[in-house]
């Protein structure tokens, strides 16, 4: 009983909190560090580069998969003994992905590592709000989320930096002496909740329903596998990935911030810009050919847009749905985004295979460019301006400032 009382202490739970911000990082880090490693990765394991991508796009799929069904057998657990098994599991799968040789077995160990993701990601918010009183849920889900925050600004490039050093099972290594290290922070610092009964989940149909929500869960997608089609394959697109991947990383953040200042006041111009400028990106890295001044000056265009995007989609999809069903609305979104992280690495890997690097940027572009025709043409369905009316009965929800949205869309 203690334990479970403990968290609710006026202080916040830093260190608690902190465990669940590393937990995010790591899962983060498993799911996407072969984007920057994919040349060396299909050298050591004699395959394509192309299919190398498919590593991305098995983990993602299986999170896609998981998730659901396999969060739902879980919920009747204790929340730490889930969260160290699913610590534990990263340790174990990221070694065996630093040891193998065999494409078949890092394939089957990408797969178990998105169901590991996919339980993680239904769990962490959840587990954040638990801890800390009402009034600082916000706050405390600010802070695990930024653990994304980190892993896509820093994290990446800097496994992909000590890939280049030390080679890529390195990297990989030391990704699976991380969770080691973290289970032992969890059982010292992370509290325990009882888990929850099946039947308390509303019904996801419920949400769907709601005018727009469908709109907004599209233009997810279509970002998404526009996004991820092109940063799956930066290796084989741009001269210098690691740069690239740290210029796009500092973008991101620099997108959350801007993004937390203004959504309040003006989220549907916003959104419109932000993916004009990421659509502006596509076409500078196609034209550049991935190479020169033009591709970084792409890569910060990109990152600072593309960070603000997941917040505003998230934002207007809890709008539309409404404070009750938020939770339901966010989970749908999780959902769409990992579809999207397994759409857009298997279309570039296809892209790749048949065309080469080039057109990617182009494909992107596409995609890109109709998720903002949408957006411009949905301004009473699901994008209202400053002065539209929201939904009936829907109140419109504060956005957090920093980085909740991007962590609340994974």
């Amino acid at each position: 009983m203690s334990e479970v009382m403990m968290p609710r202490a006026r202080r916040m739970p830093w260190s608690g909190l902190l465990a669940l911000f590393a937990a995010a990082f790591t899962a983060v880090m498993t799911e996407l560090l072969p984007a920057g490693l994919l040349p060396r990765i299909a050298g050591a394991l004699e395959v394509s580069e192309g299919r190398a991508g498919f590593l991305v796009t098995a983990y993602a799929v299986a999170s896609f998969l998981a998730a659901i069904p396999v969060t739902a057998l879980l919920r009747g657990y204790d929340r730490r003994p889930v969260l160290v098994g699913v610590l534990a599991g990263f340790a174990v799968l990221n070694g065996v992905t630093a040891l193998s040789s065999s494409y078949a077995v890092t394939f089957g160990a990408r797969v178990l590592a998105g169901v590991m993701g996919g339980v993680l990601w239904a769990m962490l918010v959840g587990y954040a709000a638990r801890m800390v009183p009402a009034e600082r849920r916000g706050r405390a889900i600010a802070i695990v989320s930024a653990g994304i925050t980190v892993a896509l600004s820093a994290g990446i490039p800097a496994g992909a930096a000590l890939a280049a050093v030390s080679g890529w099972r390195a990297a990989f290594g030391v990704l699976a002496l991380v969770p080691v290290v973290l289970i032992g922070w969890v059982l010292w610092r992370v509290p325990n909740f009882p888990g929850e009964p099946a039947g308390t989940r509303a019904p996801l149909r419920r949400v769907v329903v709601v005018p727009g929500v469908r709109i907004v869960l599209g233009v997810t997608l279509l970002v998404l596998v526009g996004h991820q089609a092109v940063y799956t394959y930066l290796a084989p697109l741009v001269d210098a990935p690691a740069l690239v991947l740290l210029v796009f990383g500092v973008g991101t953040v620099a997108g959350i911030w801007v993004t937390g200042v203004v959504i309040d006041r003006f989220a549907r111009v916003t959104l419109v810009v932000v993916l004009a400028v990421v659509a502006g990106a596509m076409a500078v890295l196609g034209v550049s050919g991935g190479s020169g001044g033009l591709a970084l000056v792409a890569a910060a265009s990109w990152g600072a847009a593309f960070g603000g995007v997941p917040t505003l989609l998230q934002t207007a999809l809890v709008n539309l749905a409404g404070e009750g069903n938020a939770d339901v609305a966010t989970s749908l979104q999780t959902t769409v985004y990992n579809a999207g992280i397994a759409a857009g690495s298997l279309t570039g890997g296809l892209v790749l295979e048949s065309a080469g690097a080039g057109p990617l940027p182009w494909t992107a572009l596409v995609l890109v460019a109709v998720a903002l025709a949408i957006v411009t043409g949905a301004r009473r369905q699901a994008f209202p301006g400053p002065t539209s009316r929201a939904w009936p009965g829907v109140r419109r929800a504060r956005a957090p400032r920093t980085t909740g949205g991007t962590a609340d869309c994974r």
